[in-house]
């Protein structure tokens, strides 16, 4: 189902600047058992994004009761998947000379539905192996963090990584730092020493990835924002990828450094959505 501005569609205008300059931001949930996980969290990343973007907000009340009771309708049957996947899309809309967004505020809101990828659950149970890739993420301080809607980064990052023939892998910034993975953020543990990327200058500040700071802390971990080489990544004692679809994914191998422990990311499914 896709849902433009409320209204079951399945076009924008050509003139729509999401089309013309990737103006605009976007956020994808699972939905599990008729809930939207995380939804706080969605919402406010959504908001975050428009401010910096100065695109006027939608309705927010309205948005939040439509994704809610879609989320209700994909589980609404006992023959109903128990997850699926609800994606919200806005965008500035059509309007503004050239680059210039002045006077363009007929914000654009397309939502629409998907089945979760049932691979994920694999990858929970028995983790998966990282490549890493050549190409580099530029720094880019005005968009980091944002989830906005220009990908063409992923777009050729994926390339590589289906040409290589793994599944994801670890991507660096053009001064040799780990920033994240093609779909996902990083995290590893050396000791009782957390550490996750630091997203200032280039990345997706994602909402599990948030989540997971604030489970970390609660369960009396302190988690490092830092700028790592490779390096400090396989010297860890274990590794995890996280994003809103697939939650917690533990990492078995990276560049043939292996790892098995799994104590912390053991400990935080069990609290994954109990706060």
């Amino acid at each position: 189902m896709i849902l433009i501005n409320g209204v079951n569609a399945s076009s924008v205008a050509v003139t729509d600047r999401a089309m013309q300059y990737g103006d605009g931001c976007f956020t994808t949930m699972l939905v599990e058992q008729g809930m939207i996980r995380l939804w706080p969290f969605h919402l406010a990343r959504l908001q975050t994004a428009l401010e910096r973007l100065a695109i006027a907000a939608p309705d927010w009340p309205a948005l939040t009761d439509t994704v809610h009771q879609l989320a209700a309708d994909l589980c609404a049957t006992s023959a109903a998947p128990k997850k699926a996947g609800i994606k919200i899309l806005i965008s500035r809309g059509s309007g503004g000379r050239g680059y210039s967004p002045t006077g363009c505020s007929d914000t654009q809101v397309v939502i629409s539905t998907f089945a979760w990828p049932i691979h994920y659950t694999q990858w929970q149970q028995n983790g998966i192996a990282l490549g890493v890739c050549q190409q580099q993420l530029a720094k880019a301080p005005m968009l980091a963090g944002l989830k906005h809607l220009n990908r063409l980064e992923q777009v050729m990052l994926k390339r590589e990584v289906e040409a290589q023939g793994w599944l994801d892998a670890l991507v660096c910034d053009v001064d040799g730092q780990v920033i994240e993975t093609v779909a996902s953020n990083l995290f590893w543990r050396q000791g009782d020493q957390v550490f996750t990327p630091e997203l200032t200058m280039s990345g997706v500040e994602g909402v599990m990835r948030r989540h997971v700071i604030e489970l970390l802390e609660a369960m009396g971990y302190h988690t490092r924002l830092v700028n790592a080489p490779i390096a400090s990544v396989l010297a860890a004692d274990e590794v995890f990828i996280t994003n809103a679809l697939m939650a917690l994914v533990p990492i078995n191998e990276i560049h043939g450094v292996t790892f098995t422990e799994r104590h912390m990311l053991s400990e935080l499914n069990k609290r994954l959505y109990t706060c």
